[in-house]
């Protein structure tokens, strides 16, 4: 198995984060694995699995906006703010589509929102939905974040109405749920959520778990092209290509003054094309971040 690659996993629902990489460890060959932005176990699509000495590009990814297709619930209020929850409140939907476009450009733009209690927002060190599964609430601090874009879908259900949301990271859908009903006059919660973009990985690269456990069981998973190399993730940065000399200062850690390139964080590569990993030049001297390819 390739020990440097990432995953583009379309998340089933019903499925933590974090049972899809126990799920995946088998398959994979390697316990060495993480991802990037958690879904909630209600929530599918796209959830970026990094293999192997990958792990460390999860945190450095260049690109944290989110894009998600979200249905919200009208008359209904729930203590987790989607439809897994427990009901708080109920009433009577007296507003329809024209009321709920009219509303959602007031969401655009750069905002501060409050956390959910049923969050993995940590507070003095405990996440916060341990609290709230004691029924606790928790003092939060709002934080900031950025919607893009807002788009009206349509209506799959009586009530139900569908979004496509562009997003900051750290921007949680179900508040921005119930939100809208606020801005509507309703109580609202979350019905359905599919991430379709995050950062780099886009939902049309992704395959499912079956997929993926059958093309591992049969032995092509490595021949598939599913396996995306780990600079994939970088390809909004600049490329640079160093000769041997600088490489070889890359791989010992060292500086490179008098480097003729504009200030700013760099995808590198040999002369050979080989990835090797991210470095910063700043005023004239080229100095590795993070080294990605095995040292030869």
């Amino acid at each position: 198995m390739n020990t440097c690659a990432i995953l583009s996993v379309d998340k089933p629902a019903g499925w933590t984060s974090f049972d899809v990489l126990a799920k995946l460890r088998g398959a994979l060959g390697t316990r060495r694995l993480g991802h990037a932005g958690t879904l909630d176990p209600m929530a599918t699509g796209v959830l970026a699995v990094f293999i192997g000495n990958a792990t460390a590009a999860a945190d450095r990814q260049p690109d944290h906006d989110k894009t998600y297709e979200a249905t919200i619930r009208l008359g209904l209020r729930t203590d987790t703010g989607d439809v897994t929850g427990t009901a708080l409140e109920t009433a009577p939907v007296t507003v329809g589509e024209a009321e709920l476009k009219a509303v959602l450009p007031q969401f655009m733009g750069r905002q501060m929102q409050l956390p959910p209690m049923y969050s993995a927002v940590k507070i003095n060190g405990q996440p916060l939905y341990k609290a709230a599964r004691k029924g606790q609430t928790v003092e939060r601090t709002p934080r900031p974040i950025t919607i893009y874009e807002i788009t009206y879908l349509g209506s799959p259900a009586p009530g139900d109405y569908t979004i496509r949301v562009s997003c900051s990271k750290g921007t949680y859908i179900r508040v921005l749920a119930e939100d809208i009903g606020t801005a509507l006059g309703v109580p609202a919660t979350l019905a359905a959520l599919r991430r379709t973009r995050a950062g780099a990985f886009k939902i049309e690269e992704c395959h499912t778990l079956p997929e993926i456990l059958a093309a591992a069981e049969a032995g092509t998973l490595q021949q598939s092209g599913w396996l995306l190399p780990v600079e994939h993730v970088f390809a909004s940065l600049p490329a640079l290509t160093v000769d041997d000399a600088v490489k070889k200062h890359l791989f010992n850690g060292c500086p490179t003054s008098h480097y003729r390139a504009q200030d700013g964080k760099y995808r590198v590569y040999d002369a050979a094309g080989t990835f090797l990993g991210l470095a910063n030049v700043t005023q004239g001297v080229l100095q590795v971040e993070k080294i990605f390819c095995e040292r030869a």
